[in-house]
């Protein structure tokens, strides 16, 4: 089963970009633009995790999305994606999981997206009495990697951007 993920963000290069990012990863990313048409999509379609923009059309938009993903019968795992970090009671108390900030290094993404899946599956089997948690959250999908093209110049490691290259044939 393909994992699927609702991207929102209100920058095309950034929806486009780690739409590319993640699918190359092995998910499967449906994006949306503006928070109106997240919440939208959380209406017709189960995902397994949403990945919002805080600020886009405004300033509470992000906790729109975060509460339409909460009210979700499958109830999603949530990322919030900013380049205005926050504090972590800040985020916690809008309902999301996990902070993102961007930019982010393609590799240290995709990482904090699979442990926060993980985590979450976790989490959701033991909220419906699943004994076999721990067999579940051991159980992890093959990822592809995404090749990582090194800037010429010398980036701190939190601030690098997400670039794509194709791997050498």
């Amino acid at each position: 089963m393909a994992r699927r993920i609702l991207l929102v963000d209100d920058e095309v290069a950034v929806l486009l970009t780690m739409k590319a990012v993640l699918e190359i990863s092995g998910f499967e990313v449906d994006t949306a633009a503006s928070a109106r048409e997240g919440k939208l999509k959380l209406h017709k379609r189960d995902y397994q995790m949403v990945i919002t923009d805080m600020r886009m059309e405004s300033d509470e938009a992000g906790a729109e999305v975060i509460e339409a993903a909460r009210a979700a019968l499958n109830r999603p795992a949530v990322a919030l994606l900013t380049a205005f970090p926050v504090a972590d009671e800040d985020w916690q108390e809008m309902g999301a999981d996990k902070l993102l900030v961007k930019p982010v290094h393609t590799r240290i993404l995709i990482e904090q997206i699979e442990n926060l899946l993980t985590t979450h599956e976790a989490k959701l089997a033991e909220l419906n009495g699943n004994g076999s948690t721990k067999k579940a959250v051991a159980k992890k999908l093959p990822v592809k990697r995404a090749v990582i093209k090194k800037s010429a110049k010398t980036q701190p490691k939190k601030r690098q951007r997400m670039t794509l290259s194709r791997p050498n044939a």
